[in-house]
């Protein structure tokens, strides 16, 4: 089989680097370019020094339509700017990061439509699509969480609350980044307003077929550097084994998402695209814990996922990635 081209923008950041590292170990891929305007001429090792003696490419300024498909790991807002002032040719597939083109509302830029790349939710429209919206860290790990639930038409109000390691801000620097400020220390932030709030209630929305399921959300800073651990109560009459026999249903045929009979950890997703599920019920209430690496299945893994679907791949080519355990 031909080897699909694949381009980069972007990468300098956390996400780029898990792309490149990624993609330079998919056995279906070439890495054509990387794009970089502020590193052009470096060695992707001399930013990404976990690539040292892994690749010999180079960052770029200079892009090229020589591509089948375009990761977008950029700002958010940036990726839809770079496409206003980039020609990239339609033949090309885009697969973007940011969080320009998740909403509907939102989700077209001239000739390209984007679709929502939840695979647990909308495979076959990832399967047809000529460009994805790749969905956001905390978005991807609290829906997989609720889904069979909104597929049931049994969510109303949730209440969420999750924690995410340092890398889920970004590259850059900033007060609450530093690790002086990170070690031994939490904090709430967004409170109520996270940016990936919309997305999750679109998608909610999208399954259970109205918009019963309201979603109250606090994340929180946490003192590591990469994944996601969140929980989200619901009010639930059903018995405890019929709903995780309905969870195991619904995720019967899903690559990466599992479902737990025993409590679960960060350690077992971090360095992986899956995202482990465990619930819990006391009384009336259930208690449904979820747990992902954010730069992976919240982002770069997640993003090939959806490459590898495309292009009608195998979904887990290049992705059978072990845990961070030890």
């Amino acid at each position: 089989m031909k080897k699909i081209k694949a381009g980069i923008v972007g990468g300098a950041g956390y996400t780029g680097g898990e792309m490149i590292r990624l993609l330079i170990n998919h056995p279906d891929v070439d890495v054509v370019f990387i794009h970089s305007t502020s590193n052009a001429g470096n060695p992707v090792s001399k930013v990404h020094a976990d690539l040292v003696g892994e690749t010999d490419l180079q960052f770029t300024g200079t892009l090229s339509d020589d591509i089948d498909v375009l990761f977008l790991c950029v700002g958010h807002g940036d990726a839809r700017k770079f496409l206003e002032q980039n020609h990239v040719a339609e033949k090309i597939k885009v697969i973007d990061l940011s969080q320009d083109f998740r909403l509907a509302a939102h989700a077209s830029i001239g000739n390209r439509q984007f679709v929502y790349g939840l695979p647990e939710m909308n495979k076959v429209q990832i399967k047809a699509a000529a460009n994805i919206a790749n969905p956001g860290c905390f978005a991807t790990t609290i829906q997989l969480g609720l889904l069979p639930l909104a597929k049931a038409g049994l969510l109303g109000d949730v209440y969420t609350t999750g924690i995410t390691g340092s890398t889920g801000a970004g590259q850059g620097l900033s007060t609450t980044s530093h690790f002086s400020w990170r070690a031994n220390n939490v904090q709430a932030y967004k409170t109520l307003q996270h940016q990936h709030i919309k997305e999750i209630r679109q998608s909610l929305q999208q399954l259970q077929g109205n918009d019963a399921a309201d979603v109250h959300f606090v994340p929180w800073r946490g003192d590591f550097t990469r994944g996601i651990y969140v929980t989200s109560v619901i009010d639930c009459a059903s018995p405890i084994e019929e709903i995780k026999q309905l969870y195991k249903d619904f995720y019967r045929d899903a690559a990466f998402t599992h479902v737990s009979d025993t409590m679960i950890d960060l350690k077992q997703v971090v360095n992986t695209n899956k995202c482990l599920l465990h619930i819990e019920k006391q009384g009336s209430k259930i208690a449904v814990h979820s747990a992902s690496d954010n730069l992976l299945k919240g982002a770069s893994g997640q993003a090939v996922q959806n490459m590898n679907l495309l292009f009608g791949l195998d979904e887990t080519a290049g992705l059978k990635l072990k845990a961070n355990y030890f």
